[in-house]
């Protein structure tokens, strides 16, 4: 009898263990903090199109080693660049997006981690020309110039890519540490401060120089154009997930890939839905990214734009602000690489161009094909689209047109002479002179055109009023 239960008692414990190694092993679960700004337009395919998307999630690894992981996404949405350092230090948030001055803020702070480095993976969008931020005013202000603020009330997000480029404009101009009021504030609470003229100007990144003229109580007196230095907003991770996830952190770029393909594919549609998501208007999430936008979505890490932070960092070094760092040091271009690699795509061609896709097509008001992009325009008709046209002269024309047939038009596009970025035309200054037309962003600007080819300075309305009266208004 006691040999029978010892037999009994073996025989259940080989099956106990043969159920166990049939169970499947117990999943893991791994939190991956990813930091956005929703509102940052230049971020958008690096964070909230992936998100709305489930971008992330088709492109996770679901075998070998990760088989029986389970991975748990912490979506958290930030204003501005520093606050997402904070919470990459204290280990909340993997992954970090911003601006370039608040990302190299974050590769130096990192330095000092005993825990963990961050690395820059990815580039979420730039211009070369330095578009983006920029400075705004009230628009019934009598400053029309960045001299005009001496001693004035201006507000910026301290530690944003905006702070940085109204340091180095000052810089750039000899201008005194005070010589403006430099005051810290966020977009929402600077732009209601602007609109009560509680302050002069207010100094923000994409895409509040734009957003709030578009809002129409403020006008855009300076962009970071002027700095001639490339601003860009880009993606990092901590070092310690990365050597322990490197397939996640391919997978991420994989689904910034996905998202900028998607945005290119239908860029109206893009704006729209960019909007249902983020509040701010598909007319100015248009500009951004749409064709022939201030912004380029490419994730490639440009050596421009490392040059551009190394740049960035003297600025910082010669308020104190930063000792030592090297932005090529913090650079890891493995992941983007392999990402590229395994979607059969180019890395080394894409990140040698630096192309944005363009407006192109018929202009069917003058009858002519465009040719120069930069010098074209677009009409947004609620029922019809955004259509473009060939000229300045023939977008104002088609606008004067779809006017007086009716049309509900939402925006108008034109391109300043000078610099090349997309402006609303209706914030546009027009220099006319001898039948041409030419829009600018800044008044100055006009003015010395118009001077220079004996015209005249005219705002929108009249603009587009002398090209249905053949310059006369």
């Amino acid at each position: 009898m006691v040999r029978h239960v010892q037999t009994l008692s073996t025989a259940m414990s080989i099956a106990a263990v043969a159920l166990a190694l049939a169970q499947p092993a117990k999943a893991e679960t791994v939190s991956i903090g990813i930091g956005t700004q929703d509102t940052t337009t230049n971020t958008v395919t690096a964070g909230t199109v992936i998100r709305q998307l489930h971008l992330f999630e088709k492109y996770l690894p679901t075998d070998g080693k990760y088989a029986n992981i389970k991975f748990e996404l912490e979506w958290q949405n930030f204003t501005s660049g520093p606050p997402v350092t904070n919470a990459m230090m204290a280990n909340k948030l993997q992954f970090g997006m911003m601006g370039d001055y608040p990302l190299i803020v974050n590769g130096f702070t990192f330095e000092s981690n005993p825990e963990s480095k961050s690395r820059l993976i990815a580039v979420a969008a730039y211009s070369l020309s330095g578009s983006g931020n920029g400075i705004v005013v009230h628009r019934d202000s009598p400053y029309y110039d960045l001299g005009d603020l001496k001693g004035k009330l201006v507000s910026v997000p301290f530690g944003s890519a905006a702070h940085g480029m109204v340091l180095k404009a000052m810089q750039d101009r000899g201008y005194p540490a005070d010589f403006f009021q430099l005051v810290s504030q966020s977009p929402e609470v600077g732009s209601t401060n602007l609109q009560e003229k509680k302050i002069d100007a207010h100094a923000d990144f994409v895409p509040f120089a734009e957003l709030l003229p578009f809002r129409g109580f403020a006008r855009k007196i300076f962009d970071g154009v002027e700095t001639n230095l490339p601003t860009w907003h880009g993606v990092v991770v901590r070092t310690d997930f990365a050597d322990k996830y490197p397939e996640v952190v391919t997978a991420y770029i994989k689904a910034i890939i996905a998202a900028n393909q998607w945005l290119r594919a239908d860029p109206k549609l893009a704006a729209e839905k960019i909007q249902e998501w983020t509040g701010i208007a598909k007319e100015v999430v248009y500009i951004f990214l749409g064709p022939s936008g201030n912004m380029t979505a490419d994730p490639t890490i440009k050596p421009a734009l490392i040059e551009a932070a190394a740049t960035d960092v003297k600025v910082l070094q010669n308020l104190g602000r930063m000792k030592e760092f090297d932005p090529k040091k913090w650079v890891e271009d493995s992941f983007i690489r392999k990402a590229y690699g395994e979607m059969k795509l180019d890395y080394d061609a894409e990140l040698t161009s630096a192309k944005n896709y363009e407006i192109s097509g018929e202009d069917k008001f003058c009858k002519k094909p465009i040719a120069d992009p930069r010098k074209s325009g677009e009409v947004w008709v609620d029922d019809e689209g955004i259509l473009p046209f060939s000229s300045t002269t023939c977008t104002l024309g088609a606008y004067a047109d779809f006017k007086a047939k009716g049309k509900k038009i939402n925006v108008a596009y034109v391109f300043d002479t000078a610099r090349g970025i997309k402006l609303f035309a209706d914030q546009a200054f027009f220099a006319v002179a001898g039948g041409d037309i030419a829009p600018f962003l800044l008044k100055k600007d006009a003015e010395a055109y118009a001077a220079k080819n004996n015209g005249k300075v005219l705002g929108f309305e009249d603009a587009v009023k002398s090209t249905v009266t053949g310059g006369k208004t």
